[in-house]
């Protein structure tokens, strides 16, 4: 099926490279079908992009990538909801906001975006009683200070 992106232009799809999120995502909740897409010459980012509104692609990156120690539990009911059967076909994803200068970007680490990679199915799950915040830095307070210049 050809796909019409935000930041690929139209793109062609197999029906499999699909993710369905059952409930969308919170904000947009009817937006049910997205696909993962590699940002080109930058292998730490992904887009997020609806396979319905060509518009809508989030930024998002694995959230090891910038926070090694990050470290969630997914609620049971989540688990059983993704039919998660093994830790390994789960992806962490966390939607970026991207901006200049990089440095002041802030990752969402309270609401992650969990794929079961096996199944095809997503949800962007928010966690309760964590330290983790909405609009984490990317980088620390001192390195976008030292930046600012």
């Amino acid at each position: 099926m050809k796909v019409e992106t935000k930041y690929h232009g139209e793109i062609e799809l197999l029906p499999e490279q699909t993710v369905t999120f059952t409930k969308g995502l919170p904000g947009f909740e009817e937006e049910k079908s997205f696909v993962v897409l590699p940002v080109v010459d930058n292998p730490a980012f992904f887009i997020l992009q609806s396979t319905k509104t060509a518009e809508l692609g989030f930024i998002v990156s694995s959230p090891f990538t910038f926070f090694q120690d990050y470290d969630i539990t997914l609620p049971k009911t989540v688990v059983e909801e993704l039919e998660l059967e093994n830790v390994e076909d789960a992806d962490i994803w966390t939607i970026l906001t991207v901006k200049n200068p990089f440095p002041t970007s802030t990752a969402n680490l309270q609401a992650p975006v969990i794929i079961n990679r096996r199944k095809q199915v997503g949800k962007q799950v928010v966690l309760i009683d964590t330290p983790y915040l909405t609009k984490q830095p990317l980088a620390p307070t001192s390195m976008t200070v030292e930046n600012r210049g």
